[in-house]
């Protein structure tokens, strides 16, 4: 995927970041915290499947979920989070592999997470959503990759649609959503007088939304990396995951 060549890896715009942020302060400010809860009720779904592909029940992917997000907001895990996990990402999947591995023992959620739900977790839509993915051979780390892509790449479209919301211009937002597929059969002249647009006016809009879409991705992904130099391999490697 091509990136808008002004938004530099250096750009002082992404200075500070969510995951920076809440690195820098390992847990011990509020406003660490408040940006740690951001990012887990942004990508929980990612966990929640790789603990199903794992072979849990539904019922129990929930709770470990829950108990996962539990003991890394609550119980200062982030003080021990090791420097060399430079992404989100790599970080949330280790220290829920770690999670795991020490709560088998456990047999049940009072004792993983005393009931407590620190992030509001859709149990019915997220098995409604697991029961739509592909019965193939994916590992639950490929899965866990695939799912965190696609979350994000989910997320850039809604902030989009609000913006375009927004401005006034949803109706256009939803006619050219295709084209962040990269759909180019677009009947234009069509779509262009539904729209009220000339065909030359609406060619543009669709250049502007992609434009947008490229910067608000970008933008996505700087919130999940520590340093802005590693966004550009972050998106190559979510590009490589889907």
């Amino acid at each position: 995927m091509e990136l808008p060549a002004n938004r530099k890896p250096n750009d002082p715009r992404f200075a500070q970041t969510q995951w920076s942020l809440v690195r820098k302060a390992a847990g011990t400010d509020s406003s660490a915290r408040l940006a740690l809860e951001k990012l887990c009720q942004a990508y929980w779904y990612p966990l929640y499947a790789f603990v199903r592909r794992t072979g849990s029940s539904p019922h129990d992917a929930e709770d470990a979920t829950q108990g996962f997000f539990l003991h890394l907001i609550d119980k200062g895990a982030l003080a021990k989070v090791d420097q060399g996990l430079g992404t989100f990402r790599s970080f949330l999947l280790a220290a829920l592999k770690n999670f795991m591995s020490h709560e088998r023992e456990k047999a049940n959620a009072q004792k993983r997470g005393g009931g407590q739900t620190p992030v509001a977790l859709d149990a019915q839509s997220a098995e409604e959503r697991y029961a739509l993915e592909p019965k193939d051979s994916l590992s639950p780390d490929r899965l866990y990759d695939r799912r965190w892509a696609l979350t994000l790449l989910e997320r850039t479209q809604l902030r989009l649609r609000q913006e375009y919301l927004a401005g006034g211009k949803g109706e256009l937002f939803d006619t050219l959503r295709p084209t962040l597929a990269g759909s180019r059969d677009l009947p234009y002249l069509e779509l262009a007088a539904r729209l009220g647009m000339t065909e030359g006016a609406l060619k543009t809009a669709v250049h502007r939304l992609r434009d947008r879409y490229r910067a608000t991705l970008r933008s996505e992904v700087a919130e999940t990396v520590a340093d802005p130099a590693d966004i550009e391999e972050e998106l190559r490697f979510l590009i490589e995951s889907l």
